[in-house]
């Protein structure tokens, strides 16, 4: 499995396994594991869980440094209720055939969902 690199305005701000996904929405989601800059960018991410997010120009980059095309990312952060694990990151809008190039065992699990 990959891991992917989470940026906001060029920052690095944590990583992600996006462990689960929804291929044919395009989804991917998976815990977000905050690095130390995230702390100045938390307390807004915070304020703006379930809200317009665009201002933080989230960008998700496969480790190798490649961007992701995505239409959107969000960032759900209910860690100051649910504990520090409580935090996930959502990439909308991933289109194909890059979404099964970079999450094949989404596509897998998903067809594997039918098997009779």
């Amino acid at each position: 499995m990959l891991r992917f690199e989470i940026f906001s305005n060029g920052q690095r701000i944590g990583w992600s396994d996006l462990e689960l996904g929804d291929p044919p929405m395009g989804v991917a989601f998976g815990v977000f594991v905050p690095s130390p800059d995230y702390s100045s960018f938390q307390q807004q991410i915070r304020a703006s869980t379930q809200r317009d997010q665009r201002h933080f120009n989230f960008a998700v980059h496969i480790v190798e440094g490649q961007q992701i095309r995505a239409s959107g990312v969000s960032i759900a952060d209910y860690s100051a209720d649910c504990g520090p694990d409580a935090i996930e990151i959502t990439v909308l809008g991933i289109e194909y055939p890059d979404y099964g190039e970079i999450f094949p065992e989404h596509v897998d699990a998903y067809r594997h969902q039918f098997d009779v």
